[in-house]
């Protein structure tokens, strides 16, 4: 028998979609200005997930700046552990992490390192430094939430070349054997990886029918239109006993004219490069 949902007083949400889009703007100069001291990082995954970050923190989690731990909030993974630079940009504006720690982003010592770790305390929810346990961990919390009558969710941002762990698709079946309808996972959907595109290394195609083979409510948007992606959030919830897999397609390097479209996985950014995105992003739409 479920227990009793305990009711959650809401936080407060961004859902105008012009104040979502100048946040996202935001978030992405703060990954050029993270990655650039070092010259090299995961710059075009971080431009390529702003405005899903973006909708996620600012938009969709119930979370409490004031108390990171609080039991009730959402829990949020990121299987693709080392697209940090978006990660703590993001943690930083939404008030979870103090934004003057960001200047150690990747020093000796920092809790700020280069794959999430849960060194840096309760607003990193799992280490998923190895690709591909995301998922699994995020099936864990879901049936956790539904245990204890916890009316919370589990969002769970996966990378396309993630999909070619066979641990993904162990979670996937058991997400949907357990009808697991608190559980949103998002896949970043950049065709980029180590060697380039994704086809270069398997073609992974179908995949919409693959997920829903396994049991998920598939939905295909564009990741980077944030009324598309609200909508895909909003209805995830209306499907209590069924987990949601929003497809968003994303650009690498987005917002900076001279990056998009680049595949490269840990890009140089010399100075220069990083003075010039920083131009476009100011201009940027």
């Amino acid at each position: 028998m479920k227990a009793d949902v305990v009711q959650r007083q809401p936080t407060p949400k961004v859902r105008d979609i012009k104040t979502l889009q100048g946040i996202a703007r935001e978030l992405r100069k703060q990954v050029v200005r993270l990655v650039a001291p070092t010259g090299q990082g995961y710059v075009q995954q971080g431009l390529g997930a702003a405005d899903i970050f973006t909708a996620l923190y600012f938009a969709e989690m119930h979370l409490d700046a004031n108390d990171p731990s609080w039991v009730d909030r959402d829990r949020f993974l990121l299987s693709t552990a080392h697209n940090t630079a978006i990660f703590m940009a993001t943690l930083a504006a939404r008030g979870l992490i103090d934004p003057a720690t960001l200047p150690s982003y990747c020093e000796d010592g920092s809790t700020l390192e280069i794959n999430a770790s849960e060194r840096m305390g309760p607003v990193i929810e799992a280490t998923c430094g190895s690709l591909g346990q995301g998922l699994s961990v995020g099936v864990g919390m879901a049936l956790s939430h539904r245990l204890h009558g916890r009316d919370a969710r589990v969002y769970v941002v996966l990378g396309d070349g993630e999909m070619q762990e066979g641990q993904v698709w162990e979670a996937a079946m058991a997400a949907g054997s357990y009808q697991l309808g608190n559980l949103c996972l998002i896949i970043d959907f950049n065709e980029m990886q180590v060697e380039g595109h994704i086809d270069r290394v398997m073609n992974m195609n179908p995949v919409a029918q693959k997920w829903e083979s396994f049991g998920f409510r598939v939905v295909a948007i564009d990741g980077h239109d944030f009324a598309q992606l609200l909508a895909a959030l909003d209805a995830a919830r209306e499907h209590p006993d069924q987990p949601t897999c929003i497809i968003a397609k994303t650009l690498a390097g987005k917002g900076a004219s001279s990056l998009e479209g680049i595949l490269g996985h840990n890009m140089k950014l010399p100075p220069d490069v990083a003075r010039q995105a920083l131009l476009e992003l100011e201009t940027s739409k």
